[in-house]
């Protein structure tokens, strides 16, 4: 009776075991492939939002810039315990005139983007206690805390005693 028992539990628990990877997926679903769809100075906004939806990322310069995200992420190895990996990060930047037709198209995989260089410049702030702003600002600072003066007259009171 308990080796039917066990057996059964057995069973239960490896069919509901999965050795399918679990991947999280994030962005439009077969980006690689929709984008092939779009053709520049033919397609329009309306034809693109058809395609692929709404963008994930839009920016208004000169033209219309609408971006579309794919990304599909997976558990690691064992002896990583599990962390995430990225196994497949697309990115499609669309530029569209004021007309709304395609203009400029560029797909760019995991394999192009870790060949793109990113500036590793930086600006320092030259902001110094002496500066012009730095006066400026601790004189407007001092005005709004005491705009009649009254505190500067008791300081100078106590100062004098």
């Amino acid at each position: 009776m308990y080796k039917i028992l066990y057996i059964f539990f057995f069973a239960l628990i490896v069919s509901n075991c999965s050795f399918k990877k679990v991947v999280k997926h994030h962005g439009i679903p077969f980006l690689e492939k929709k984008q092939k769809q779009l053709i520049i100075d033919q397609s329009t906004s309306n034809d693109i939002r058809e395609i692929l939806g709404t963008p994930s990322t839009r920016s208004k310069f000169d033209n219309d810039v609408w971006i579309y995200i794919e990304r599909k992420q997976t558990q690691s190895k064992l002896r990583n315990l599990g962390r995430m990996k990225i196994f497949k990060n697309d990115v499609l930047v669309l530029e569209i005139d004021k007309y709304g037709i395609l203009k400029k198209k560029e797909f760019y995989n995991i394999q192009n983007m870790n060949k793109i260089k990113i500036a590793e410049d930086t600006t320092e702030a030259t902001f110094a206690r002496n500066s012009f702003i730095y006066d400026f600002m601790s004189s407007m600072r001092q005005k709004i805390n005491d705009p009649l003066g009254v505190r500067a007259k008791k300081r100078k009171e106590i100062s004098q005693r």
